[in-house]
Parts: C-alpha cells; sequence; structure tokens
C-alpha cells in the first residue's frame, strides 16, 4: 500500500530545504521575476520557515516517506498575510502563500493536498473566506484552485514591483468541519 501525503509544521531541521525548494520553484517559472529583478522577495523564500514566527503564520510542509515533497504558508491572521492591495485588510479570512512543489512531486497531488489542508485550516478557525494570490507564471494552478470553488476577485490583485499578482476567493460558508475533500 502507497504511503500517503503527511502534511505537518516545518521543522526546525526542514525550513532550509523548504527554503532552497521555493527558490527552485519559483526562480524557474517562465516569466515570473528572477532573483535578480526581485533580490528581497528570494530572500524571504530561503527563510521561509522564519515567517511561522509571527502571529496567526503557520509554514507546512508536505513528504512522503520522509521526502520533502513542497510547502505552503497559511495565515489565520490576514493582518500578517504580507502581500499587496487590500487582502491584509481582510475580515473573517484567513489565506495561504508561496505554496511551491518539487518539481520530482509533480502530478502527485501535493498542491492539492496542501490547498485542501489550509482549506481545513480556515474551516476549523471559523474563517469565512480564504484568500490566495497567484501570477500568470503560475496559470497551471489556477485551473486547480477553481476546480476547489476559488473564485477570481479583481479587487484583491495588486503590482509587486511592477509585476501584476491576482486574487482569488473561496467561500467557506458552506463548508463544515468534518469534510474530507471541498
Amino acid at each position: 500500500m502507497a504511503t500517503k501525503i503527511s502534511i505537518h509544521p516545518v521543522t526546525t531541521k526542514e525550513s532550509t530545504a523548504l527554503g532552497q525548494l521555493m527558490v527552485e520553484v519559483y526562480s524557474s517559472l517562465e516569466g515570473f521575476p528572477s532573483p535578480q529583478e526581485q533580490p528581497d522577495y528570494y530572500r524571504m523564500l530561503e527563510r521561509v520557515g522564519e515567517l511561522a514566527t509571527k502571529p496567526g503564520t503557520e509554514v507546512f510542509v508536505a513528504s512522503k516517506d520522509g521526502v520533502l515533497l513542497g510547502g505552503v504558508v497559511y495565515f489565520s491572521d490576514m493582518g500578517q498575510y504580507g502581500s499587496g492591495g487590500s487582502a491584509t485588510q481582510q475580515k473573517h479570512a484567513s489565506g495561504f502563500r508561496l505554496l511551491a512543489v518539487s518539481k520530482s512531486a509533480r502530478g502527485l497531488g501535493v498542491g492539492k493536498a496542501l490547498t485542501e489542508f489550509c482549506i481545513k485550516q480556515a474551516v476549523a478557525g471559523g474563517n469565512q473566506e480564504l484568500i490566495i494570490h497567484t501570477t500568470e507564471a503560475m496559470k497551471l494552478a489556477w485551473s486547480m484552485y477553481e476546480r476547489l470553488g476559488f473564485k477570481r476577485s479583481e479587487d484583491l490583485d495588486f503590482l509587486q514591483q511592477g509585476f501584476p499578482v491576482f486574487g482569488f476567493k473561496l467561500a467557506l460558508s458552506n463548508r463544515n468541519n468534518d469534510q474530507t475533500s471541498p
């Protein structure tokens, strides 16, 4: 029987590897700003585990048989979300950012598992919405988010150093705590 993907809070030991994975994933996206164009963004990715020290912020990793497959940063407090635009002012909402899946794990359902995990976190926290942002370079993920019920939310769009970033929202009002899939 195949081992299930495990999702858990990042450990100190995993933090550096997750940062490296995120830098590799984001720097390889065609059309995404490079480390030279946005060095502060990539420094934040390298130190992604440190985000868990902020209130209402958790960094989670996905692994299988002890192998790091990906990670995500979940925000139960949108004030800590750290994006441009209006997302940080959203009430009764949580969000996630920086979802990354290693190249070797693509197509295994890791991104979906991390997204569903964040949905469950938001429902358990009593939030009404889950907010995410993505870019044209991540268009492949858009269809997954839409299949899970996320809707484009242009009011959340912003420019990050001239680079367009697009907002999505998922209404959580029709979900319950014991759901196994959205």
